[in-house]
């Protein structure tokens, strides 16, 4: 079977298992096990490939037609123009959280700057934060043990060195040490929410996506313990659900925040709200 054939059959598999991305999902698997770029598929569409090559294509396939996300089958996703490894015990990133990101690049001059990023994953916005600012110095920090390691092997693939993760519950890891910046992305799904039996969540680690019957379990957490570790005028930025954006607002004036906002996504969606300490209003 040459590879313009295998991606015509499966293109076609998948769009009856109703993928959203049939042919994009194809493409990329065909892509890692032929080490040939996307882009280039077409122009070697003749190549035969090798029958270890269709056996992996095939159980691959057979994964993707069950709702397993491509990014799992990979063990890679790009995010903020970076190659990231993820595992399913991280979240998959998603383009969303840039939002985050660049938020966060836009609230602190370039500059030396320690900050923190709570519930980091795969080290998604710790990295993309690091890429761009090599003067800052990044914390991440995670409970799972597998989170930390994988987000340790992403920092050491792309040689970045300023920043480190360590193993923890939110705040509990930490010192005395206070930050510019916090960010997070953190859990903040209702437990009933009915989207956690569709697409790629389903797959996904529940303990990285809910948060409580209301959703807002950790985002309350954080805001009630980022005091103490901000530096007066410092700054919280947190991703949260499109309907979360009032009582995440809420939450920052009622833990002693000011400037409070709220961005919108590129679907236009209340997505990440931010507040600076201001110790004399908590």
């Amino acid at each position: 079977m040459t590879w313009q054939q295998w991606l015509s059959q499966a293109v076609s598999r998948l769009r009856a298992s109703q993928s959203p991305s049939a042919r994009s999902d194809a493409e990329i698997l065909l892509a890692q096990q032929t080490g040939v770029a996307r882009t280039r598929l077409l122009a070697f569409g003749e190549t035969p490939l090798t029958d270890a090559q269709h056996a992996t294509l095939e159980a691959l396939l057979a994964r993707r037609e069950r709702g397993e996300p491509v990014a799992y089958l990979t063990g890679e996703r790009e995010f903020w123009s970076l190659p990231l490894r993820v595992s399913a015990d991280t979240l998959i990133p998603r383009p969303d959280t840039e939002c985050l990101v660049q938020r966060a690049l836009d609230l602190l001059s370039p500059g030396r700057a320690e900050v923190l990023d709570l519930g980091t994953g795969s080290g998604a916005i710790a990295l993309a934060l690091a890429s761009e600012r090599p003067e800052w110095r990044i914390t991440g920090i995670d409970r799972l043990p597998g989170a930390v390691a994988l987000a340790r092997a992403n920092a050491a693939r792309l040689g970045l060195r300023n920043v480190q993760f360590h193993e923890g519950d939110w705040f509990k890891p930490l010192q005395a040490q206070r930050y510019r910046l916090i960010v997070s992305n953190p859990p903040y799904i209702k437990a009933d929410d009915p989207h956690l039996m569709q697409g790629d969540v389903r797959f996904e680690p529940r303990s990285a996506l809910v948060a409580g019957e209301d959703g807002l379990q950790d985002l309350a957490a954080i805001c009630r313990g980022a005091g103490a570790h901000l530096e007066p005028g410092g700054w919280l930025v947190l991703e949260h659900g499109w309907c979360q954006g009032a009582a995440v607002r809420g939450l920052l004036a009622d833990t002693g925040f000011g400037q409070i906002a709220t961005l919108r996504d590129y679907g236009d969606n209340e997505r990440v709200s931010q507040g600076q300490w201001s110790p004399a209003q908590a």
